[in-house]
């Protein structure tokens, strides 16, 4: 039983350290309880001193009985059952009014079991009922010139009992109930406050994860739609210098400072990817100049806008100087006008012949048209046409197509496809110029399939040395994970490289 009446204690030693020595949450209670104490100690030595007289016991022993019983009360907070007890045990020598008051509003307001606290509470006034009723009669029987009513003798100490008993007990299961009422409303807030700091740094994280996924998704952008370009600028200049016969030098200088700006554009983008990758870039304060053309980028004739899948279109050629030399004054040496050339036009190796004031000979690679259904960029109608790029470009692909496709594939699925080939013909140029590559395009029932490999380098081929970042694969890997599919890449036996992918289509 004494083990139900330590459970306040406990719970207060959950919630944190008590404030106050032992078993005190606070000094200010055990302050009050220490007052208590002595007041029962003294009121508990007076009626122990008149006990004893009234029994023929020594004095001493009716004083120590009643010091030991009140001092019990300094324990009510820890055990209130042993107050109770104490209280009712010495109730039969007309003691221990404090104690007994103060231990039923304690044991009330406890966690005891309602139960404890019911039966206590009736063995409490039973005895408090039985000594009234006693002393009641006692003190009307030495009064003899009066005669109170039979019911005045049943009914006052039935009313006492019941004063003595009720009101401690009604006002401590009020004060215990409020207390766990407050308990429970600070525990509810507590937990909610958990729950918002909970959310707060889920929200966070989330917020965290979409920025990352944002730097992630714009590194693939930037190195699809630029990266493939610039490589082939390089690839072409280093052509051009190859070529140039008249004054070879001149030309030579020209054609290798292209190449050196291509060799720094692809550094810089790859400096610019690793920024975006690592989330260490810091945001910059100045707005894009207000005399900008919407959609003006590295390449006139590239779509206005620049989100996801744009890629460049058939618009205005860049002016190319003759292999001459450029007078300054945007007219090639020898008083010729530059020549406008389409987006994507490769310099023809029959321009050795040509004069120093001759406009560069060009032939043009046709380009895809973008229509209001390629908006969201390339797709697998678009790869014979990369694949013309490559082989513009002095590359020997060989290109075929297995199986029919049954059906319209969703855009993320051709756009991914088609990346996966432009990033694997774009390390072709990089790393082994004048290899032989092989492009597979396979149409299953409900997935698709591309395939890009190639031999080792070919002897004497194009030195274009261009940088790399371990930039495209990774991407590409997101993109095909991300769709749900599968994606390999590695060296093969014959000194070659092969990159696969199988991107599953769920759109029918």
């Amino acid at each position: 039983m004494t083990t139900s009446g330590v459970v306040e204690a406990a719970e207060s030693g959950a919630r944190g350290a008590p404030a106050g020595p032992w078993w005190w949450e606070r000094r200010r209670g055990m302050a009050l309880d220490v007052a208590l104490t002595v007041a029962s100690v003294v009121e508990c030595a007076a009626e122990g001193y008149a006990f004893a007289g009234e029994a023929r016991i020594p004095v001493v022993l009716g004083v120590l009985l009643g010091v030991v019983a009140g001092s019990v009360l300094l324990v009510r907070r820890r055990w209130p059952i042993a107050v109770v007890l104490v209280a009712v045990a010495v109730s039969p020598a007309e003691m221990g009014l404090l104690l007994g008051l103060v231990g039923l509003y304690t044991l009330a307001a406890s966690e005891v079991p309602r139960r404890i606290t019911a039966v206590l509470a009736g063995m409490s006034m039973a005895g408090t009922l039985l000594v009234t009723f006693i002393r009641f009669q006692r003190d009307l029987g030495q009064q003899e010139e009066y005669a109170a009513p039979e019911w005045v003798v049943l009914l006052a100490p039935v009313l006492m009992s019941l004063g003595l008993t009720a009101a401690p007990v009604f006002l401590g299961l009020y004060v215990g109930a409020r207390r766990r009422l407050v308990e429970s409303l600070r525990e509810r807030a507590d937990g909610l406050e958990r729950e918002l700091s909970l959310l707060a740094e889920r929200a966070e994280e989330r917020a965290e994860w979409a920025r990352d996924e944002e730097r992630r998704r714009i590194a693939r952008e930037m190195h699809d739609v630029v990266a493939h370009r610039v490589s082939l600028m390089v690839v072409h200049a280093a052509a051009l210098q190859a070529v140039a016969v008249k004054d070879p030098e001149r030309a030579a200088k020209n054609a290798g400072l292209v190449g050196d700006l291509g060799r720094q554009a692809l550094t810089e983008l790859r400096e610019m990817l690793g920024v975006l990758r690592s989330g260490s870039a810091v945001k910059a304060d100045a707005e894009p100049g207000a005399g900008a053309e919407p959609g003006a980028g590295p390449d006139s004739g590239s779509r206005a806008g620049s989100g996801p899948g744009a890629r460049p279109g058939p618009g205005a050629g860049r002016p190319v100087a003759a292999p001459g030399g450029d007078g300054g004054d945007g007219r090639a040496a020898g008083g010729a006008e530059r020549v406008p050339v389409p987006a994507g036009a490769v310099v023809s190796p029959d321009v050795r012949g040509a004069g120093p004031g001759a406009a560069v000979a060009v032939e043009s690679v046709p380009r895809p048209s973008v229509t209001a259904e390629q908006a969201e960029g390339p797709g697998l109608g678009d790869l014979e046409v990369l694949v013309g790029e490559s082989r513009a470009a002095g590359m020997v692909v060989e290109f075929s197509v297995e199986g029919e496709a049954l059906r319209e594939r969703s855009p993320q699925v051709e756009q991914t496809a088609y990346r996966v080939v432009q990033e694997a013909l774009t390390n072709v140029h990089k790393h082994a110029a004048g290899a032989e590559i092989r492009v597979r395009l396979a149409h299953r029932e409900s997935e698709v399939a591309v395939l890009v490999e190639n031999g080792p380098a070919a002897e004497g081929g194009s030195d274009a040395r261009l940088p790399s970042g371990g930039n495209g694969l990774v991407g590409m890997r997101e993109r095909v994970t991300a769709l749900g599919g599968g994606f390999v890449f590695g060296p093969t036996d014959s000194g070659g490289f092969r990159v696969s992918a199988v991107l599953p289509d769920r759109s029918g």
